[in-house]
C-alpha cells in the first residue's frame, strides 16, 4: 500500500505497510464523480482481479441508477414524475429511501435527501449559488415527509410540487456496501473498498488491523487521529470536499435543510459503524445540529462511534473513542 503522504483520499488517509505480491489494488476515478479504491488479498491473482472488476462493474451500475446527473437514472425518473403520480421503483431504491427516512427521523430532519430541492441550484465547479429569492422559493420543497413510500405497491410519490431528492448523502456508502458484498461472493475475506470519503473493511490486514488516519480539515498532509479497524465501515464528511470560497465565505455541498445554505456548525465529521450506508448517512448530521448535539445522538447508538472537528479546531469524540483517564497519583 502507498504511504499516507503519497496517497491521500479526500477525507481519509489509509496508513499501512509496504504492499505484498498477494495484495491487489485498483484505483479508478470518475465513478460517482469520485475516486474508487479496491484493495484485497487474493491467493490467485486472476481471481482477485476478476473480483475487483466485478466491484467496479457493480459501482458503475449503482451510479447509473442513482445519479441525478444522469437523465436516464431511476432517481432522475422519480424527480421528474413523482410529484404528478406514484412511481414504481426497484426494491433496491425503495429500501434505500426507507433507510434515508429512518436517518431523517433519527436526526429530526438534519439528514434529508430532499435537500436537493434547493441543492440543484448550486454548481460548485462553476461557483454558482442561488440568491435569497431563489432559495426562498425552493425551500418549501425540503422536507423528508414529502417523500411518501407505499410498501404494498413499491411506489414513491412526492406530496407537493418542487420536491427533488438526491442520494449523494447515502448513495456512495450504499455502493461501497454493494462492493463488499460482491467481494464476499468471490470468497474474499481481507479487503478495503472506498468511494471518496466512504470506506468499508472486511477482515484485518493479515495479522494487523487497518490503521486509518483522519485528515485535518485545512492541512491535508496532517492527520488528526489514527484509528485501527477490522470489519468496519468509516465515513468522513468535510466542508473541504465540494466547495468554493467567495468574499471570505465557503459555500460547500452539505446544506442545512432548514435554510438551504451550507451548514457551518462543524468542519468535519467521521463516523465508524457496521456498514458504509449507515456511516455515510450519519456523517452529515453534525454539520446541521452542531458537534455537541450530534455527539449526543451518536452516543445513543450502540453500533456507532464518531470524531467531530468544530470550527475552532476542537475535536470531540464519542464515548467509545475517548482516551482513558489518566490514573490518579498515589497519595
Amino acid at each position: 500500500m502507498r504511504t499516507a503522504v503519497a496517497w491521500m483520499l479526500p477525507a481519509l488517509l489509509f496508513l499501512g505497510g509496504a504492499a505484498h505480491a498477494e495484495w491487489l489494488e485498483r484505483v479508478e476515478d470518475g465513478i460517482m464523480g469520485t475516486r474508487i479504491v479496491v484493495e484485497l488479498w487474493a491467493d490467485d491473482r486472476n481471481q482477485g482481479n476478476a473480483a475487483i472488476e466485478a466491484v467496479l462493474t457493480e459501482m458503475r451500475r449503482v451510479d447509473q441508477e442513482m445519479s441525478t446527473y444522469k437523465a436516464t437514472s431511476e432517481v432522475s425518473k422519480v424527480n421528474a414524475e413523482a410529484a404528478k403520480a406514484p412511481v414504481k421503483i426497484s426494491g433496491e431504491l425503495f429500501d434505500l429511501l426507507t433507510q434515508a427516512q429512518e436517518y431523517s427521523q433519527l436526526t429530526d430532519g438534519a439528514f434529508d435527501i430532499t435537500y436537493a430541492s434547493v441543492g440543484y441550484l448550486y454548481d460548485y465547479r462553476k461557483h454558482v449559488k442561488p440568491d435569497d429569492e431563489a432559495i426562498a422559493n425552493a425551500l418549501p420543497g425540503i422536507n423528508y415527509r414529502h417523500v411518501v413510500l407505499d410498501r404494498q405497491t413499491h411506489t414513491v410519490k412526492f406530496a407537493r410540487a418542487g420536491v427533488r431528492i438526491d442520494l449523494g448523502g447515502i448513495g456512495k456508502g450504499h455502493a461501497v456496501d454493494r462492493g463488499i458484498w460482491i467481494l464476499q461472493q468471490h470468497a474474499i475475506s481481507h479487503a478495503l473498498v472506498t468511494a471518496g470519503g466512504d470506506s468499508r473493511i472486511i477482515g484485518d490486514r493479515i495479522g494487523k488491523p487497518w490503521v486509518i488516519g483522519i485528515r485535518h480539515p485545512d492541512r491535508k498532509e496532517e492527520v488528526i487521529a489514527r484509528i485501527p479497524l477490522e470489519d468496519a465501515a468509516i465515513s468522513t464528511s468535510g466542508d473541504y470536499e465540494r466547495y468554493f470560497d467567495e468574499n471570505g465565505v465557503r459555500y460547500h455541498h452539505i446544506l442545512d435543510p432548514h435554510t438551504g445554505r451550507s451548514a457551518r456548525k462543524v468542519r468535519s465529521a467521521t463516523i465508524i459503524g457496521p456498514t458504509a450506508t449507515r456511516t455515510d448517512g450519519l456523517s452529515k448530521t453534525a454539520f446541521v445540529l452542531g458537534a455537541e448535539e450530534a455527539i449526543a445522538i451518536y452516543n445513543r447508538l450502540e453500533d456507532i462511534d464518531a470524531i467531530v472537528v468544530k470550527p475552532d479546531g476542537q475535536v470531540l469524540y464519542t464515548k467509545g473513542l475517548e482516551a482513558p483517564a489518566a490514573p490518579s497519583s498515589p497519595r
